[in-house]
């Protein structure tokens, strides 16, 4: 497990990085806001731990940036204002847990233990099955019998929704009002490139095919 820790405190953030190497953790250390969240961005973690009072950018900048960025590593934010108020605005900018200083360290390891259970948990929730046929929506990759499928992002897109009506014929209406997000023009025929495009990709280059046209109908995505 690889932990991000961004914590300004030269006293602290040696002592939380040593204790967590010792239980086996892989521990980077960022010692100011904007070095964090570079580092979010360009390494993946399994959880960061943010304090909140950092030089350069706070706390609470870097966990709305990241988010904003779609970074959904879990959070943990260390802190020492205890203040109602301030817990609730990290956990709305997309805080998993909050933590007031000063701590113990066996609580903050506790802490770790139950946020990445929960985001074990998670990660199994966010995959979708179809056959042999696999979209991971937190990685926002897909895959069929392991081999990896690049997808844009609105092919992405398509494709989760095709894939949470499995078995269900879509009209093309249906598609482009949730894909696309904009009623639907009777002479565009944006959805069949789309499709097509798609299913080039998922298809091609597998003997069971998945997505189907239902002439006069729309298509569906179904394992035969």
């Amino acid at each position: 497990m690889k932990i991000l820790l961004v914590e300004d405190d030269r006293w602290v953030s040696p002592f939380i990085k040593k204790g967590l190497q010792e239980k086996g953790y892989v521990v980077d250390a960022a010692f100011d806001g904007e070095e964090g969240f570079h580092l979010a961005l360009s390494q993946t973690y399994d959880l960061i731990i943010l304090d909140i009072l950092l030089p350069e950018m706070n706390g609470y900048e870097v966990l709305k940036n990241i988010r904003e960025k779609e970074v959904l590593t879990p959070v943990i934010c260390l802190t020492a204002k205890d203040e109602k108020e301030d817990i609730v605005q990290g956990l709305e900018l997309g805080a998993d847990d909050y933590l007031v200083k000063p701590f113990s360290f066996t609580e903050l390891l506790a802490r770790i233990k139950a946020v990445l259970r929960r985001g074990k948990k998670d990660a199994e929730q966010s995959k979708l099955n179809v056959g042999d046929l696999t979209l991971d929506l937190m990685n926002r990759t897909a895959y069929r019998n392991e081999t990896k499928i690049e997808l844009s992002n609105r092919e992405f897109l398509l494709l989760e929704y095709l894939m949470r009506n499995a078995e269900q014929i879509l009209t093309r209406t249906m598609i482009l009002e949730n894909v696309w997000g904009y009623n639907f023009d009777p002479s565009s025929n944006i959805i069949d490139v789309h499709v097509n495009h798609l299913r080039t990709k998922i298809d091609k280059d597998f003997p069971q095919k998945l997505i189907h046209t239902i002439k006069g109908a729309g298509y569906v995505l179904k394992s035969e």
